[in-house]
């Protein structure tokens, strides 16, 4: 879109007319999150060896997007390591109403949102309606636009009871993702209502409102009520924003209470919240839940039909080879790390990742993460050395409450230092998995595992010699 632009201001210069005229009509705001890779991890310089990589390789591209900060009007740009970009707007940017000044009157009307992400459905669980589109469209908004549709249906999701305790946002969203999609709602809205709403904190609605794509909707939308005003004055809005929200949305009948007359959907479905279990999601699709207890058995088969037969192995084999497809046959292969001896096996994590828009910027999770890393560490328990841990939480806030907390040594202790913030492993910017890992994996034809907290598990997305990805 910024090169665009510029090519733009370029056609109308070479015209003889005036460059500076090309602006975008709708604020712009372009959130630097795709960039950075986990090359550096489990240790205290992670995060700054990390960036200064990103950096190195995207140069020219950030000096370019920094002249476009200072040349255009209505365009802001965050830069790379300070956030993902959902989490960055749903924290700050986001203003739930707005108001313009017109024939002498100020005028207020809802907050709405296109974004070039498929998850900046994430804003929905803020009461603001957006979704993700393509780059031509969002160029075309950015010069004043409308984004043209046709009227979807809108499908609603009623909530009721309380989760019991234990239950997170992630077994919420896995078991609303698998509902949404043998209902089948692409194309349309989704939107949330029911007495459950008052259970729910700002950010688990914004983790359910994340996986709109995967669950298939074009939005999973939150209506506003005193939860979203909870947030806004927690996220630091000014008190006339927040005051603005709330007279206008309960004088616009967009207000949401608890007792209120159910809205008219063009179909409903509904969950007691007291029925959601411990959930994964794997081993290749988010939609594929998985309860806890029975994930053993479901990698079972899955490894019963990836692996090879030893016939087929053997087939394969030639001369000195065939020892090795023997060990991979029997499910290990021995690799040797930072100078010590190990078998790794059909089953073993390779991967550890928090990371991901969903979560990662969830409290709720992200203090019950550092709390298990505590308990981990006063056991005595450690990371095994095939383990590729890494932490990138969604903004710099998550930072905070865990170092505030005391709980950032204990993540880093099991080897979950800080190595950016970014999107990373679930949007396959995994890095590369030590030498050895990597070669013992291959050798062997093993079936290994990542277990992310993220929204994609796709084979070969996370990372291409890891067969089953775990959404957790």
């Amino acid at each position: 879109g910024v090169v665009d632009l510029a090519a733009m201001r370029d056609a109308i210069a070479a015209a003889g007319g005036d460059p500076e005229r090309i602006n975008p009509l709708t604020p712009v705001d372009l959130v630097i999150d795709h960039s950075v890779m986990v090359d550096r991890f489990g240790n205290p310089t992670a995060f700054a060896d990390n960036v200064k990589i990103e950096y190195e390789r995207n140069r020219e591209r950030y000096e370019f997007l920094r002249w476009g900060q200072q040349a255009f009007r209505n365009f802001r740009v965050v830069p790379p390591g300070t956030g993902i970009c959902h989490q960055v707007n749903l924290e700050y940017l986001a203003k739930g109403v707005w108001t313009s000044e017109a024939d002498g009157a100020t005028w207020a009307y809802p907050d709405t949102l296109v974004g070039t992400d498929s998850h900046t459905t994430m804003i929905n669980g803020l009461g603001v309606l957006g979704w993700g589109v393509g780059g031509i469209e969002a160029e075309a908004a950015m010069l004043g636009q409308p984004v043209s549709m046709l009227i979807p249906e809108v499908i609603g999701f009623k909530l009721s009871g309380k989760l019991h305790e234990g239950i997170t946002a992630t077994d919420l969203v896995l078991t609303v993702t698998e509902m949404l999609r043998k209902r089948g709602v692409v194309g349309k809205f989704v939107e949330f209502y029911g007495d459950g709403l008052a259970d729910l904190t700002l950010a688990d609605r914004a983790t359910i409102a994340n996986m709109a794509p995967e669950y298939g909707a074009t939005c999973g939308f939150f209506p506003i009520d005193a939860r979203t005003i909870e947030y806004m004055k927690l996220s630091g809005r000014d008190d006339d924003t927040i005051a603005l929200v709330e007279a206008y949305c309960k004088a616009q009948g967009l207000w949401r209470d608890n007792g209120q007359a159910d809205p008219v959907f063009t179909d409903t479905l509904s969950l007691d919240l007291a029925d959601v279990r411990p959930s994964l999601a794997g081993p290749k699709r988010p939609q594929d839940r998985v309860l806890l207890g029975k994930v053993p058995e479901v990698f079972l088969e899955v490894q019963r039909q990836q692996a090879p037969s030893q016939d087929v192995a053997d087939m394969q084999s030639e001369g000195g080879a065939q020892a090795a497809v023997g060990a991979a046959h029997a499910g290990e292969v021995p690799v040797e790390i930072d100078g010590e001896k190990h078998l790794l096996k059909h089953g073993d994590v390779v991967i550890a990742a928090i990371t991901s828009c969903t979560n990662t910027s969830n409290p709720g999770v992200m203090l019950a993460a550092g709390l298990l890393a505590k308990n981990a560490r006063a056991k005595g328990l450690t990371r095994k050395p095939w383990v590729k841990t890494s932490l990138a939480p969604g903004s710099k806030v998550v930072t905070d409450y865990l170092a505030r907390a005391g709980l950032q040594d204990d993540l880093d202790a099991l080897g979950f230092n800080l190595v950016g913030y970014g999107c990373t492993t679930c949007i396959g910017n995994s890095g590369p998995l030590p030498d050895a890992i990597e070669k013992g994996i291959v050798k062997g034809d093993l079936v290994v595992a990542s277990v992310l907290s993220g929204n994609r598990n796709f084979e070969g997305r996370v990372h291409q010699s890891v067969k089953t990805n775990w959404l957790a």
